[in-house]
This record gives C-alpha cells, structure tokens and sequence, in this order.
C-alpha cells in the first residue's frame, strides 16, 4: 500500500506492532519514493521529501534524496525552498561533494528580496557550508551584516561564526561589521553580534586587542541589563535576559584576562552583577557563576575575588547537586588565587564528603586535601581518616597517599606523624603504596626516641588484626628491628588491661600470621628475616631454638627465596661469633623527601589509581641494587625528583654503587674511583662465600661506626673506623663518574649558569655513550678570590627537572673551595621523551665579603634538540 500523505505514512508506521512490520512498511514508501523520484514526478516531490525525512529521523537510509533535496531548494516557492533546505542540511554534510551544487542557489536566495528565503539561505550555509562555500559566499555574507533588517543582520551574524570556524583568515573581513552590531538595540542582534566577537577573539590574539576598546561599551550594556525594571520581551523568571548577561561577562573574561586596565574598567558592573542577582532560582545561578569565572580568570581586586568566593560557598549550600559539583569542581580551580577565602568554608566542604553522589564525593575530597596546611592538619586529618573508614574502595589508593604525604609536609611533631600513619595502615592497609611504606619505616629508623612506642602500637595492632598487607608488613619490620625494646619495656592493652610482651609472644605472634589466611610469599619472606633478627635481640635459648625450629619447616619450601633464605639463616647458627654482627641494626636511612608520579597533595588525581602501581621505568641495575639491599631508593622511582649532594648512603657503607657491586661479589676486579676522602678499609664477612672478606672504602661519618648491607633483611656486617676528613683544598683532585672533584672536559662546549659574589658554576654537558637517553652534566664550581674575599664554604648544590625527566645527582668533591681552585659534581639527567632540558637550581654558599648566599634559578640555556 502506497501512502500519498505523510500523516497517512506516520499511522502506519506507529501501527505496526513488530520491528519487522515497521521494516516492510518503509521498505515498500522507500520504493515508491525512489519510483516516483525517477519519473521526475513533481507534484509528488514535495510530499516524497517530506516523507523521506521523516524516514531519515527513524534511523534508516535516505540518501537517495540527496538531488531532490537540491531541487526543491532551487525551487521558486517559499514552501519547496524550506523543505530543501531542511533536507540538505539533514542529508548532506560538508564533506559531500554533492554539496558544491548548492553554491548558485544559496548565492541567489543570500540577495533576494524576501528577508525569509535570506534567512534560510543563511541558515543552511550556517550548518553546512565547508571552507570552499565560505570563501565563495564570503562577501554577501559581509553585505549581509550591514543590512537594515534586524532579522538578516541577526542570522548573517550567525553565519559569520561557521565562516570563521572554516576559515580563520576570513576574520578580517568582519571586524568592522561586528564592532557596528554591539551598538545595535535589539537583543537577538546584540547576542549573535556578541557571539561572533567571541568567536574572533578566540581565534586571533590580535583580533582580541582590537576589540578590548569596546570593553566600556560591554560595561554599559550589562548595566543597562542589570538596572532595568521589567520587561515581558525579556523577562526569563524576573530576570532581564539571562542569556545575553552571560554572553556579555563570557566575553569580558575573555578581554579582561591578563589586562588590568580592562579589568578595572568592569570591577564595578561585576560587583554590582555578584551582589543584584537573585539566587533562589537557576536563573540567577548561571549568570552568578559566569560572574565568578569572569573574577577568577581576570587581574581584579581581591575583595572581589573573596566576593566570587562566597558565592560558590553559597552553590555549596544549594539542594541541586548540579551547582554544589560546579562550585567544588570551581573552588579547586581557585584556591591557588585566595586560600583563605576558601578556607572560611572548609566546614560545608568537609560535609560534602558525606553526600550520597559519588561524583560531589570525588570533587571535595580533591580540594580538602588541597586545603591542608601546617595550621589545620589535625582537624583535616582527621576529618579524612573518618571519611577514609568508610570511603568506597577506590578512592583509598590515592587517599592513603595524600594522607601520608600530608603527614609528611605538614606534622607538628613525629609522634603525631607516626600515630596518623599508623591510623591509615589499621584501616586501609591493603591500599597503601609501597612507596608510603617505606617512607614509613625510614621514620621510624630515624625517630630513635619513638621506636620503643612505635613498636608496641604495631604489636598491639597486630595483635588485633592481621588482614591489612602494609600493616602486617610494616610491623613484621619493626618488630623484628626493635624486637628486644619491646620486651624490655613493652606492654600492650588487652581488654583494657596492660600486658607485658614476652619473648614468646612476640614469636607466637609472627607464627600466627605465617599460619593465617593472609600470609602470602612477601610476608612470608618479611617474617623469616625478623625471626632471624630476633635470634640476636633475645636472650633466652629457647626462643633461637624455636626459631630453628620453624627455618627447618621452611628448608623445604617450593617457594625458591623462602627457601634459600631459611638453609642460609639456618647455617649462620654455626657462626655465631659473627651472627650478632650480621643481624645488628639497620643504619639510619637517607631524609629524604617523599615523592610520588601522578601523585601531589593538591592534584585531582583522586579515586582511580592502583594501590601498588608501578614506579618509571628508568633505574639502573645498579640503582636496583641499592633498593634490593634496603640502603637506597632507585633514582629513577620518582618524577620531578629533587636531588642533593648529599651521600646516598647513611653510616659508613660504600661511597658509590660500584663500591657496593665489588662488596657484593666479594671480588676486587672491579676498580673502584678515588673518593672525596680515604677512609680505612672495612672489613665484611662474606655470609656467602664462607668467611672470605673484601675491602670497601667508606666516606667519612659521625654517627655510629657499623654498617650493615642487608641484602636479604640480615645480610652482611661491616665494621670501619673514619679518619679526619682532609682539608678542602686536598679534596679538589681530578673527577670521576661519581661526581668527585676534577677539571672541566675540555673536549665539549661549556654553558655558563650562575655567576655572582665571585662564585660561578659552569655546565659541560655530554650525551652517555651507554644510554642515549641520558646526557651526563658536570657542573664545575669555581671561586673567584678577588670578588669573593678568600675560602668559599658551605657550597650546596640542588637540581629539579620537569615531570618528564629523571634527574641524579653524585656528591660534590668539596664543599669548601679556596681562591682559584675548582670543585665539580656530575649530573645525571635521563630524557625519554627527548623534551628541552630545564633545570630549576638552589645554589647555597657563604664567602667572606658577602656573608651566607641562597638563591633560586633556572637553566634552559641548552640547544633545543640537543640533549
């Protein structure tokens, strides 16, 4: 049945019960179409595309159509033009070559002299036009703006935006027309006109100067909006035109921006617009938040900027979540303008964190930890350990991080920072990074004071619950460091009653988690070392034989390390004039500054990261060595890492990685450099080899004289007495790749980086023949005697690369130099990604004419490319 009536074709259609009847139905008016379409028939052509397009709506192939949709266009009725053109812009795209026969036609209706067919002709070039089409219709469309119909000029100004878009160079031919459409009095001309000068101004900086004349012009207008009485035109729920009010502030946001004589010029309408307009309805709400994005993004005054802020304090208030997620997702924006005035509503933030949408959730966890600072981290933390207990589970990763990294920057006292890590790894333990973990552990190898109650807090947690990973491992580790200070003085609070720890407990206790559901091969690995360990801190024979005891069950295992470690801890019982020297102490670690990739305290990187994702690839087998042995951390396991020209290791181990290769293997081929100081030679019992020892030579040190490399948690001993450090003038001989002290390449080009008080500092860099991505820095430190007065001392020397970079450094060959003498320190720079090397440089000294010196700078002072 054939339906000559488009309402005929929709019952039809809607009275078809099964997809497949509505299937037959078009199929069969397709056919007819197309029949009547090859008949040229054209009394029904009208009727054919009106059907046609409804069929196109329904989803199914009308493409058909496309050359018929050209003719009624061409057509001389109103009625065809309108349906052609409707279906042209449905059908065609500006990608169809079909579309380069519509040219004439537009071109004739663009100067006809019904305003209508005018403006369907710049409808449809508004839509569809490609660049070709811009640039042939170009001139009428500028004609166009100028014309005396209000009508035309309105939808000329809309077509305008599409030529732009198409073709930006086209933009000059307009900038007259537009700035005559800001004066005109109609809205709807005065919103197209505003529209199109946004439009200019973002694609042409040169094109926004222009225009930020008419700046008092806009000024105006927006008063004029905001002081009118009631307009029924106008009016939108008692508010005068809404949507050209916020055409108007979008567009002095943009001219304003990073011009404060602009900015000064709308300070007083914006203020006037914050404080005016009603915020009861949405409405209100709209324009009040262009207002505040238009005080944010431009120089204004900070009373205004407080204003802006209140305000969005104010969204947070509001029932719909929409506003209350704009106003958050805003604030994080903000906070780096006024953090105070953001910290006024910390309260109604925090309480967003209880809200039912995750989404509002997400958004004020983000900026509450941007709100951490020295004074509210008590009362923050805490509010972000109660939301923590009940957090959904991925927001814990990135949680724990920012709640240790916070502890970190901002604790009042080291028990306090303790106590807060200990709170995170009780309740999210199974989230917590590795990296936090072991920022953990240095704490407490470096807070001697508070290791006897660190130990008895983990103690008593494991006690209660063993199910968290990082818990149970950092309190294996603590326990089996400082095992004998919990025995002497411990206790643990049971049912509210205080117990003593015995020997035996502690060793039931970590016999327990082995036989638990949760032990796996790491803690397996974890707790055989601390047994061993504890063999040395506890007195009483029973507790070395049941610890025999239970390394013989484990001689066995299919688990190769597991195994490996229990036959090696079970041979050192027959040793036992060197064992307490093997499972002495670890030496204090490195103070160093935690830092994580993707990871900053005021990011919004919350919720979706994986609580052990991997570190950069980048370190070296070397660099691994020192995390293998637990005496260093990879250099290359953080971005934007901030290096020193501290010695990377504590006590008196080795002085660099090739001195800890040669201990290793027990060997003396491997040739290790001149140091900056010549210390004695320490000799190391070889767990490995029997009792074969090697020579190591070790920096000076004032703390304790042992050191012990522990490369499987009790590993080897090293025993070394200091000498006095030489003088500064001695330590200045030739450099090696560690860093010590020599003269500069003279082989490659030299960059100049820092030159005052007679102190200078000289890059020659050069690319690693074993790793292109590397490019190795030696930075030369020189003093001028004349400027500076005599020694210069207390040189240190701090480097930061960008994110995309990894940066070590070696230690300094002195850190004193005398009139004319040269110090140097190599730098290491890994560069992947081949971006610009920059460099953000700390420089500290004092000389005699100018007293202390510490100042901040930045290199970029190699070729692009180069490195």
């Amino acid at each position: 049945m054939v339906f000559y009536r488009l309402k005929d074709l929709i019952k039809a259609i809607r009275a078809c019960k099964t997809h497949a009847d509505e299937r037959a139905v078009i199929q069969k008016e397709s056919a007819f179409i197309r029949t009547s379409f090859k008949e040229e028939n054209t009394e029904l052509r009208h009727s054919n595309i009106s059907k046609l397009l409804y069929i196109h709506m329904l989803g199914y192939p009308a493409h058909f159509g496309q050359i018929e949709c050209l003719k009624l266009a061409a057509s001389p009725l109103f009625s065809d033009k309108r349906l052609g053109y409707l279906g042209t812009m449905l059908l065609l795209d500006e990608n169809q070559e079909v579309l380069t026969l519509l040219t004439n036609s537009l071109k004739n209706d663009l100067n006809h002299a019904n305003m209508y067919i005018v403006g369907l002709a710049l409808c449809t070039m508004g839509n569809i036009a490609s660049a070709e089409m811009s640039r042939d219709l170009c001139s009428e469309v500028e004609k166009l703006l100028g014309s005396s119909n209000m009508y035309i000029r309105k939808k000329a100004a809309l077509c305008a935006i599409r030529i732009i878009r198409k073709v930006p160079d086209l933009q000059e031919n307009f900038i007259q027309r537009a700035s005559s459409l800001l004066n005109d009095r109609n809205h709807g001309v005065l919103l197209s006109g505003i529209t199109l000068i946004t439009e200019m101004c973002l694609s042409s900086h040169e094109t926004l100067l222009l225009f930020r004349k008419a700046v008092p012009v806009l000024v105006r207008h927006l008063k004029n909006l905001v002081s009118a009485g009631f307009s029924a035109e106008h009016d939108v729920t008692g508010v005068t035109d809404p949507f050209l009010q916020i055409k108007i502030l979008r567009l002095l946001r943009i001219l304003g921006k990073d011009d404060v004589e602009s900015s000064e010029a709308m300070n007083d309408i914006l203020a006037q617009v914050a404080t005016n307009t009603e915020s009861s309805k949405n409405v209100g709400n709209s324009i009040l938040y262009e207002t505040v994005l238009t005080i944010m993004e431009t120089p204004s005054d900070n009373a205004l900027r407080v204003l802006a802020i209140n305000i969005l304090g104010k969204f947070l208030s509001n029932r719909d979540n929409n506003i209350r997620y704009v106003a958050l997702t805003t604030l994080n924006k903000s906070i780096s303008l006024d953090v105070n005035a953001v910290q006024r509503h910390r309260n109604i933030i925090l309480d967003c964190l209880r809200d039912a949408d995750i989404s509002i959730r997400r958004r004020a966890l983000e900026l509450s930890f941007s709100l951490i600072n020295e004074s509210n981290v008590r009362v923050l933390t805490r509010e972000l350990l109660a939301f923590l207990e009940i957090a959904d589970n991925e927001f814990k990763p990135s949680m724990t991080t920012k709640i240790c990294l916070a502890a970190e920057r901002f604790a009042p006292n080291k028990r306090w920072h303790i106590d807060t890590v200990l709170r995170v790894l009780k309740l999210a333990g199974n989230y917590v990074r590795e990296e936090m973990l072991a920022a953990f552990i240095r704490l407490v190898t470096q807070t001697s004071e508070l290791q006897g109650y660190t130990v008895q807090k983990l103690y008593s947690a494991l006690k209660e619950d063993i199910s968290q990973e990082s818990l149970t491992l950092a309190g294996v580790w603590v326990i089996g460091e400082y095992g004998d200070i919990l025995v002497q003085g411990g206790n643990y609070e049971e049912e509210e009653l205080a117990k003593e720890v015995s020997e035996s407990d502690v060793i039931e206790l970590l016999e327990s988690i082995l036989a638990g559901p949760f032990a796996n091969q790491i803690l397996r690995e974890y707790i055989i070392t601390a047994l061993m360990k504890l063999t040395s801190r506890f007195s009483s024979a029973s507790s070395s034989e049941k610890v025999k005891q239970m390394l013989a069950g484990f001689s066995t295992s299919i688990e190769v390390e597991i195994q490996q470690r229990a036959v090696e801890f079970t041979n050192l019982f027959q040793y036992d004039d060197i064992r307490p020297a093997v499972l002495e102490r670890m030496p204090v670690m490195q103070i160093k500054e935690t830092v994580i990739a993707g990871e900053r305290l005021n990011s919004a990187a919350s919720g979706n990261t994986s609580s052990q994702s991997a570190a950069p690839s980048g370190p070296s087998d070397q660099d691994l060595l020192l995390d293998l042995m637990g005496i260093g951390t990879s250099g290359g396991t953080t971005n934007a890492q901030i290096s020193t020209g501290t010695p990377t290791i504590s006590g008196n181990g080795p002085t660099n990685n090739v001195d800890l290769l040669a201990d290793l293997f027990g060997g003396s081929n491997i040739s290790s450099p001149p140091a900056a100081s010549k210390p004695s030679a320490a000799v190391v019992s070889d767990l490995f080899s029997g009792l074969g020892s090697t020579g190591v030579a070790s920096p000076p040190s004032s703390g304790a004289s042992n050191n012990i490399l522990d490369l499987l948690g009790g590993g080897m001993a090293a025993t070394a007495t200091s000498p006095t450090p030489a003088p500064a003038a001695t330590r200045t001989a030739s450099a090696n790749s560690n860093g010590s002290a020599g003269s500069q390449n003279p082989g490659h080009k030299t960059y100049p980086v820092y030159s005052k008080n007679g102190f200078s500092i000289v890059f020659t860099p050069q690319r690693d023949s074993g790793n292109p991505n590397v490019v190795n820095i030696l930075a030369t430190f020189h003093n001028n005697q004349t400027v500076s007065g005599g020694v210069i001392s207390g040189i240190q020397f701090h480097a930061a690369v960008t994110k995309t970079q990894q940066l070590q450094m070696r230690p300094a060959s002195a850190n004193e130099i005398a009139g004319g003498v040269n110090a140097t320190q190599l730098l290491k720079i890994a560069n992947p990604q081949k971006t610009p090397v920059r460099l953000r440089l700390k420089v500290v000294y004092t000389t005699a004419n100018h007293g202390p010196v510490d100042e901040l700078s930045e290199f970029a002072g190699f070729p692009e490319g180069a490195y």
